[in-house]
């Protein structure tokens, strides 16, 4: 059963991408967010890339741009629902996205009609599913735990990391080190995020998490996202931060994920970590050419 799971400000946005783009006054965008962890969205189907570094810096910035925690570009895709590329505020790429692909899976199952599809990204071909009363499940994958693959910059045991805390380092596309700590508010998580972020050991960044286990199936998690700052929730690394609770028995397989701006429920299976949460639509808007030449 198909969950209709957006409103006509998302019909308005379909509306205008099929327009011809001599009428556009630049370039159609949405605003959405996962708990919170924001993004703007951009069709590219059918149509040259718009996308620069310069340009996703310039949308991702507060003031002079929309803001954003991420972008995610949809394209055209051979054997998928589409591709999808994943542009942080600072203008680098990332491959994994998991409430950004939630995001976007939402609006093509709207426009297709259908409860399931597959996205192709960096991290792979992901499965993702209408969960029904508003939420979205996507497959992030297997995770990467193995230290070349992660990556690290040596051969370490990935679960207990040589640095104060003995944190865990997982990959899920993208990197991730998880403190476990007693009281995760008690962390001050700007001067510990950047400081980790830019450790040595991770040659890519790593994203940051401090984990407070309150149970065995429920962390409190509060997140540094490499290349965005402090995030009010990541699906990436709220996958990651199950494996890593599951691999030092701390907690089960299939927990709920207590972030600043709400819960994840993550689920480890066989064939990979399941995430699902909610999305909400914010708004529908276009940027201006002038805003666009102002991106070189």
């Amino acid at each position: 059963m198909t969950v209709k799971v957006y409103d006509g400000a998302c019909n308005a946005y379909i509306a205008l991408m099929n327009n011809d783009s001599t009428q556009l006054d630049g370039l159609p965008f949405l605003k959405m967010h996962g708990l919170g962890n924001d993004f703007v969205v951009i069709d590219a189907r059918g149509r040259e890339n718009p996308m620069t570094a310069a340009l996703a810096r310039l949308i991702g910035h507060r003031h002079f741009g929309i803001g954003f925690d991420q972008l995610a570009l949809i394209r055209d895709g051979e054997g998928v629902a589409a591709e999808v590329d994943y542009w942080n505020a600072d203008g680098s790429l990332s491959d994994a996205c998991g409430n950004a692909t939630r995001c976007v899976a939402r609006l093509l199952m709207e426009e297709t009609g259908t409860d399931a599809l597959v996205l192709r990204t960096g991290r792979g071909d992901l499965a993702c599913e209408d969960a029904g009363n508003g939420l979205i499940r996507v497959n992030m994958g297997q995770p990467q735990l193995d230290w070349q693959e992660i990556p690290l910059s040596q051969d370490l045991d990935t679960i207990a990391l040589p640095i104060e805390g003995a944190p865990a380092a997982t990959g899920m596309g993208n990197p991730h080190c998880s403190f476990f700590v007693e009281d995760a508010a008690a962390v001050d998580l700007n001067e510990l995020g950047p400081r980790i972020e830019n450790h040595p050991l991770f040659p890519e960044r790593t994203n940051v998490q401090v984990v407070q286990v309150l149970d065995r199936n429920t962390l409190r998690v509060r997140v540094w996202e490499r290349g965005v700052g402090h995030t009010l929730a990541s699906g990436s690394s709220s996958c990651a931060v199950t494996v890593a609770a599951n691999r030092k028995g701390l907690a089960e397989r299939k927990v709920t994920v207590q972030l600043d701006g709400g819960n994840l429920e993550i689920d480890w299976r066989d064939d990979g970590v399941w995430m699902t949460g909610p999305t909400m639509l914010v708004s529908s808007g276009s940027f201006s050419k002038e805003f666009l030449r102002a991106a070189g």
